[in-house]
């Protein structure tokens, strides 16, 4: 019996007579109270009801977004890949600027599909719904939106769902309503919370792979960054949760994990009984099945020798981490609040290469901070150079209101800044190139993940150390570990072809 499986028994146990204080079960009594409600609408439509939750930024959006896909499924919805659906939902990211511009554009044309299908439910959450500009935007331009919800509550969707179904079973304008259920757009957004809330229902988007939330929120305050503000204050799930999910993940058939958070390398430190990454770490290599750990991200001022030590030991850490730089001076880092300089960034590095030499490091850099000169660039380049990245994720520098980067002045001007992202995505090419080039005829191991989607005579698979191969397959091979000959480098990704 698999983990939905079990969670479905308890939800097919749960009383309808009134809804339990705690959880998990009190959202077991709404699942199935929903649950209800969407089959009389499907024998009324004559047909399944069709949802679609779509993820947008990162890989903790992603996860989220598995658990509300999960509690959508339980429901009774049918999970589609179009937007013309009886109910859809976006996790939103607020990282950039262009994030929120996307989610407006989507509504625009949300709002003329469910002018044409009144029943439409539309649901908005994760980080962007935690901005207060953003609801007020939602009030005045979206009234058609029928659920608004932010990072802290995700626990409660099928609660939530609850109060929007209980609107349409009362006439528009009539004078009673239940208690708590009001007429128009639904808004649960939390400030903070301290709630982890264990055993809700997940639609994984791989049989074989997971990400597994281990902690929640952020206390690094870096001073460009909203996360700390639509995310909270860290929190971490105790160990023996997070090794049980893995230990079922494992009985599901998973071979590999990701371990998430905002900053995995602190850990612990908010429990009653803390523990270490590095302790955490060694107890998941632990389970059997697994094969393959991952884990990100990880802040440069917290990573501790004793990780590093766990990492050089270990079997199943993938030959992988991902460490933010963010910028190669010293003088911006400290502008930046992220509590190393670039000297013991670099000395980081070098540990690091010492004890795993063959792990391939990737990396997350700002242009066009506040206040950055030439010499403050250069000085990123200088990084680039000395760690050569395998590959690096480069950004234009984004204005997040609310962040205290967005009151500094000396902002850098646009042709400046574009000039120097230019220089600096050609520097990370050209070392990634180096470092990919060098595998070019080895046979290494790869976790085989999906038909190629350009070439179906091919599969795509990934190597320990996070490169993208393409090689001659079919199907029988999704899910396996196998060998394969590193023929051709195209760059940040390979051809290959099955070894012997």
């Amino acid at each position: 019996m698999g983990y939905n499986d079990d969670i479905d028994r308890m939800i097919e146990a749960q009383d309808l007579t009134l809804p339990p204080e705690r959880e998990p079960q009190r959202q077991y009594y709404f699942i199935k109270k929903c649950r209800e409600i969407v089959k009389k609408e499907s024998e009324r439509l004559g047909r399944p009801l069709y949802a679609k939750s779509v993820c947008m930024g990162c890989q903790m959006n992603a996860r989220d977004s598995e658990k509300l896909a999960g509690i959508l499924e339980t429901i009774g919805y049918q999970m589609t890949d179009s937007e013309d659906a009886d109910f859809v939902i976006y996790n939103t990211c607020t990282v950039r600027e262009n994030a929120n511009n996307k989610v407006w554009g989507r509504l625009g044309y949300l709002n003329t599909y469910k002018k044409k299908h009144p029943h439409m439910k539309i649901a908005l959450c994760g980080c962007m719904m935690q901005e207060p500009k953003v609801i007020e935007k939602l009030k005045a331009s979206y009234p058609f939106v029928d659920l608004v919800f932010g990072t802290h509550n995700i626990f409660k969707f099928a609660e939530l769902m609850d109060v929007v179904f209980a609107q349409e079973r009362i006439p528009k304008g009539h004078p009673v309503m239940p208690f708590g259920v009001s007429q128009g757009m639904v808004i649960d957004i939390w400030n903070e919370t301290d709630k982890i809330v264990e055993n809700l229902p997940v639609e994984r988007k791989y049989d074989f792979k997971s990400g597994v939330n281990i902690m929640f929120g952020c206390n690094n305050f870096c001073s460009y960054c909203i996360v700390p503000y639509v995310r909270g204050r860290e929190r971490s799930r105790k160990p023996q949760d997070i090794l049980r999910e893995i230990q079922q993940l494992a009985k599901d058939g998973v071979i590999e994990v990701m371990l998430l958070g905002q900053n995995v390398n602190s850990y612990g430190k908010t429990l009653k009984d803390p523990i270490t990454f590095a302790e955490l770490l060694s107890e998941v290599e632990k389970i059997e099945g697994i094969q393959r750990i991952r884990f990100m991200t990880s802040h440069p001022k917290d990573l501790s020798d004793e990780l590093i030590q766990v990492m050089g030991r270990s079997t199943k850490i993938c030959r992988h981490l991902h460490l933010p730089l963010q910028s190669g001076s010293s003088r911006i880092l400290k502008k930046m609040n992220r509590h190393y300089n670039k000297e013991q960034y670099l000395t980081l590095v070098e540990k690091i290469r010492k004890a795993v030499p063959d792990l391939a490091l990737t990396t997350d850099i700002i242009v066009g901070f506040p206040g950055e000169t030439e010499e403050d660039f250069q000085e990123t380049m200088d990084v680039v150079k000395q760690v050569g990245y395998d590959s690096a994720f480069t950004f234009i520098y984004s204005k997040r209101t609310g962040t205290p980067a967005a009151e500094m002045e000396h902002q850098v001007p646009e042709d400046v800044v574009k000039d120097r992202f230019d220089r600096l995505l050609k520097e990370v090419q050209h070392g990634a190139a180096k470092r990919a080039q060098a595998l070019t005829g080895k046979v290494e191991t790869v976790l085989v993940e999906e038909l190629n989607e350009q070439d179906q005579a091919l599969v795509t698979g990934r190597l320990s150390n996070n490169f993208i191969v393409h090689f001659p397959g079919n199907s029988d091979l999704i899910g396996k570990i196998v060998k394969v000959k590193l023929k051709e480098c195209k760059g940040f990704y390979f051809y290959g072809e099955a070894a012997e």
